[in-house]
């Protein structure tokens, strides 16, 4: 293995790894821990597609919409990386596969809560050795696909 794809390799665990933090603030509703993962110039358009522009905006949204939103529900996410493209060494597009499930892991079966999986794309940027969400599109599938 070349020193380029080694370094790849460790970038792409780190990456896989911010994306797991995504998913653990996510699932226990710890905003802090969520909105520690973006650039302060960062822009993220919900699943419902809200644009927010911004880590002042972000904050607002998350403060709001994460504490209750999904154990307050009785809801878990899991998040898996199913794809890594680096655009440049520092920049990457990478796709995630967003499944929503209740707290024991059975699936959401409720005629209130309608929560499809989702499939969100994330560009991060590293900066000063860390990986960082700057552009992010939350995504629901709706075709199956």
């Amino acid at each position: 293995m070349t020193a380029a794809e080694q370094t790849d390799q460790a970038d792409v665990e780190a990456i896989k790894q911010v994306v797991a933090t995504v998913e653990h603030a996510q699932r226990n509703e710890l905003p802090e821990e969520f909105l520690g993962l973006f650039r302060a110039d960062a822009m993220w358009t919900t699943g419902g597609g809200k644009r927010l522009f911004g880590l002042e905006e972000i904050s607002a949204f998350t403060r709001q919409a994460l504490p209750g939103g999904m154990k307050g529900k009785g809801l878990s996410v899991a998040m898996e990386v199913t794809h890594v493209l680096f655009i440049r060494v520092d920049v990457a597009a990478v796709k995630v596969r967003q499944q929503y499930s209740n707290l024991d892991g059975s699936l959401v079966h409720n005629q209130d809560i309608v929560f499809n999986e989702g499939t969100p794309l994330f560009v991060m940027a590293k900066e000063d050795g860390q990986w960082r969400l700057v552009a992010c599109q939350n995504t629901e599938v709706v075709d199956g696909s």
